[in-house]
């Protein structure tokens, strides 16, 4: 099944640029206005509409509203709100789909869409497809007198706090912790400060200043080299990164270490050994393998699945099981959330830090995590690296001389325009030996 818009999270690209367009994102609008009208028991459907804090927001939140009210769909706006909110309040409010206007982790300049189900999840392979073929239609406006109305929730912020609020147990409060939270100048500025707070927490908010144009500009999960220093200067206990629509986590201490996803969804493992079983966790290609090995030392069956938080839910699903995650940080705990929650997920594990008295360095003590090198390669659209022989000859070549140590993983990233090399092994400066030859033996480099 070969899709030409989704990818594995959405449709993300270059604002301007097909397909971020606003005459593009109409007829999306429309397209999937259709479909959900088609798949709907009454022939009506309602959607909910969020977004990041772009200024490309404003634009293409006008062309997809445009676009469902043009079908017949109405529309409920819910202005920036983190990604998994949308997925929270289409169930909480019966809508028939979701829908988030965001490039997550990307810089400013790039923005992208994303659908929820009625149930909150990612839409399957299929329907997206569905949605594709539908496109191809082309323009069809619905009579005057069908078209969709659209309004505005004033609070949905205060919703999704409350809910974030009500998935740890409300004997937990997080008083006596000071805690800095970096907002990425995303979607959870307004939002992650007032949860923990409200939870008793001392809270120290940066990259809580968005301006369109700065989000994930230096700061964020995907920049977290000064979070530890951020952390020991503003004397916190500990530290909670989020990504531009705040469905990935990352976290550190005052001591130097940060704790990427893999970490702390395994610190979210062992708390719920504490009081019931754990059947398995689900991991991806990226998951190190220090955290395979420590799961099956507790007897917890591991699986990867493909990158991309959408098949850790399918694997999920698939073996009945509600722990899963990704290195990068997307965390999921489907006990509390359909989705990927950067929020839920950090009160998680500040909750276990509450419960049991021990900082993460002492809850992640007995995890000990293989040494990766990840680089990025960017390329021209047209270089066709799977058949590099230069390159292939040396991926092989590497792939012979960790054997026993590690592993190489190569692949193309399914949100940008970039080649994946990562090395695992038993000494750092092996894996990044490695990386870096391999990489270097690409034939073109952008």
């Amino acid at each position: 099944m070969t899709r030409r818009y989704f990818g594995t999270d959405g449709v993300r690209g270059r604002v301007g640029k097909a397909p971020i367009t606003p005459d593009f994102v109409l007829k999306l609008g429309q397209a999937a206005g259709r479909v959900l009208r088609r798949n709907s028991a009454n022939g009506q459907a309602t959607v909910l509409i969020g977004k990041d804090t772009r200024v490309s927001g404003y634009m293409l939140e006008a062309a997809l509203q445009a676009g469902f009210s043009s079908a017949g769909v109405d529309v409920v706006l819910c202005g920036p709100i983190p990604t998994p909110a949308i997925a929270y309040l289409t169930r909480a409010l019966r809508a028939d789909a979701g829908v988030v206007i965001s490039a997550s982790h990307n810089p400013y300049h790039d923005n992208g869409i994303k659908f929820f189900s009625a149930q909150g999840t990612k839409l399957p392979d299929a329907m997206e497809t569905e949605i594709e073929d539908e496109m191809d239609r082309g323009y069809e406006c619905v009579q005057s007198d069908e078209l969709g109305k659209a309004r505005r929730l004033d609070d949905a912020a205060g919703r999704y706090i409350e809910f974030c609020k009500s998935t740890i147990d409300a004997k937990v409060n997080l008083k006596g912790l000071k805690i800095l939270v970096d907002c990425a100048n995303g979607a959870a500025y307004h939002i992650a400060p007032a949860v923990l707070h409200e939870l008793g927490a001392e809270v120290v908010a940066v990259g809580n200043t968005p301006n369109g144009l700065n989000i994930n500009d230096g700061v964020g999960a995907t920049h977290t080299e000064n979070l530890s220093r951020l952390c020991a200067e503003n004397a916190c206990d500990v530290a909670i990164s989020l990504d531009g629509d705040a469905d990935r986590l990352i976290m550190a201490d005052a001591t130097g270490h940060v704790y990427n996803g893999d970490e702390l969804l395994y610190v979210i493992v062992c708390d719920r050994l504490q009081t019931q079983r754990v059947d398995g966790v689900v991991g991806t290609l990226m998951s190190n393998y220090g955290l395979e090995k420590r799961l099956g030392e507790l007897a917890i069956p591991f699986v990867r699945a493909k990158v991309g938080d959408r098949y850790v839910v399918e694997q999920l699903k698939l073996n009945d099981w509600l722990y899963g995650g990704e290195t990068s940080g997307h965390i999921l705990a489907l006990d509390r959330q359909t989705t990927g929650d950067g929020i839920v997920s950090a009160l998680q594990v500040l909750a276990a830090m509450s419960k049991s008295g021990k900082t993460l360095a002492e809850l992640t003590a007995d995890l000990t995590l293989l040494p990766q090198t990840l680089i990025n390669c960017r390329l021209p659209d047209d270089y066709d690296w799977e058949n590099d022989r230069n390159f292939s000859q040396t991926v092989e070549e590497c792939r012979c001389e960790v054997e026993g140590r590690g592993r190489v993983l190569i692949r193309k990233s399914g949100t940008e325009p970039l080649l994946r090399i990562m090395v695992e092994a038993d000494d750092p400066l092996f894996a990044k030996s490695l990386a870096e030859r391999m990489a270097a033996s690409l034939s073109a480099r952008a």
